[in-house]
């Protein structure tokens, strides 16, 4: 293998992704922009809306009699649902009398938007302690996230509140107090580590979204040094230079692997500007701790953690790109290509739905290709990262990029497969 000629093919096809403006855009901009958009943007619109919700007055029908000691204390409101980005106090509801009816009535009234919600009383509710116990209907779109912090959420609190009240002067009544109920509380301490607790949830999306811009960042290059080069007619000059063909299968899965490592490097980048702009904006007062805890506001990366993460991320791009040059070198032409590359993404984000569960899994699942690198991103990123396991994870990858880079090299040594245009 003569390695001038291997990066000579490889600075030819880096060139070539070079001159594509959308393709920089994609792996350069892209990451920085959208990562802090998507991280932070979300969470603070989600916030703002749950803040709004709570302090809007939503109209709650009625049907039936309500206790008068209930209906205050939902036209009054309190502590209900708590938002992840922050806890305002919930304002009450305005309640509407509605003529009594059957359970359609009110799913009408709901679904016509003549209320954001319907309380039905069949049966006399508890106004003092000791009452018997009663049920009452609450028709509203439970599947949505406007009823749930709102006209919903506030029922349900308010419902909790009278309920919590009665039970006390019951249990007054009686000589006992609330605390007599939970003779044992538990008091959680957290185990985790320093860096543990302040990756919030950049240790799972991390390693989903740096895969994700590494395989777009390779499928750039991939597509274009092979069905690309096929489709304009270039590739066959390239085979008859005095270059061998696992020089030029080298070059093409050595472009391939930089551009994705770029891609993963800005993407590394962007996370770390969000936790910078989290943390700026938890210092200015304009976010709540949790958020900045939550989405890595306090991300602190070791010297060991930075190495791992890197090494993991070359292996994963290695893979990638092997797996990318085999593929399209099948492929008539770039759009064919694209067809094929296309679902490789489902590899990645269905495993990575799992990494959840990281702490169940065995030292074995760091040997699957693919996904033991987004294990050892994880670890990385917790400051848990083991080498043995490292090595596992960046050895299967090694492995799977031998045996698809031979594969590719078998293709492009076969005419059958370079001139199917």
């Amino acid at each position: 293998m003569r390695f001038n000629f291997v990066w000579r093919v490889a600075a030819r096809d880096l060139l070539s992704t070079l001159r594509d403006t959308r393709t920089l855009l994609g792996t350069v901009l892209i990451p920085l922009v959208l990562i802090p958009a998507l991280m932070l943007g979300m969470p603070l619109l989600l916030g703002q809306f749950i803040g709004g919700q709570a302090q809007e007055r939503q109209k709650v029908g009625v049907m039936g009699t309500l206790p008068p000691g209930l209906r205050a204390e939902l036209e009054r409101g309190g502590a209900g649902a708590v938002s992840q980005t922050a806890e305002p106090a919930l304002s009450g509801v305005e309640l509407v009398p509605l003529a009594a009816g059957t359970p359609e009535a009110a799913r009408q009234a709901v679904q016509s938007e003549e209320v954001d919600a319907v309380i039905r009383v069949t049966a006399p509710l508890p106004q003092r302690e000791g009452d018997a116990p009663a049920a009452v209907q609450v028709f509203a779109k439970l599947n949505s996230l406007a009823a749930q912090t709102g006209a919903l959420g506030k029922v349900e609190a308010a419902v909790d509140n009278y309920n919590r009240r009665l039970a006390a002067r019951r249990l007054e009544a009686a000589g006992l107090s609330e605390e007599d109920l939970s003779p044992v509380t538990l008091d959680p301490q957290d185990a985790a580590t320093a860096q543990e607790a302040s990756s919030g949830q950049l240790a799972f999306l991390i390693p989903l979204l740096m895969l994700n811009f590494i395989l777009s960042g390779a499928m750039a290059t991939a597509l274009d040094s092979t069905a690309g080069e096929k489709e304009r007619g270039t590739l066959e000059s390239l085979l008859v230079s005095p270059v061998r063909r696992g020089e030029v299968v080298a070059g093409k899965l050595l472009a391939t692997t930089l551009s994705a490592l770029v891609a993963a490097l800005f993407s590394v980048l962007g996370f770390l500007g969000t936790g910078l702009i989290a943390g700026y904006l938890l210092l200015r007062g304009g976010m709540q701790a949790e958020l900045s805890q939550a989405f890595g506001g306090q991300l602190t990366l070791s010297g060991g953690s930075v190495l791992g993460l890197a090494l993991s991320a070359a292996g994963a791009a290695l893979l990638i790109s092997a797996l990318l040059i085999a593929l399209s070198i099948y492929a008539r032409s770039y759009k064919e290509a694209q067809t094929y590359v296309t679902p490789l993404s489902l590899l990645i984000v269905v495993p990575a739905l799992f990494l959840q569960f990281s702490d169940g899994f065995a030292l074995a699942f760091y040997a699957v290709p693919l996904f033991g690198s987004m294990l050892s991103v994880m670890d990385a990123v917790t400051g848990t990262l083991k080498w043995p396991q490292l090595w596992l994870s960046l050895g299967a990858n090694l492995l799977g990029t031998l045996l698809l880079g031979a594969l590719a090299l078998r293709s492009f040594s076969r005419e059958e497969v370079i001139f199917r245009n």
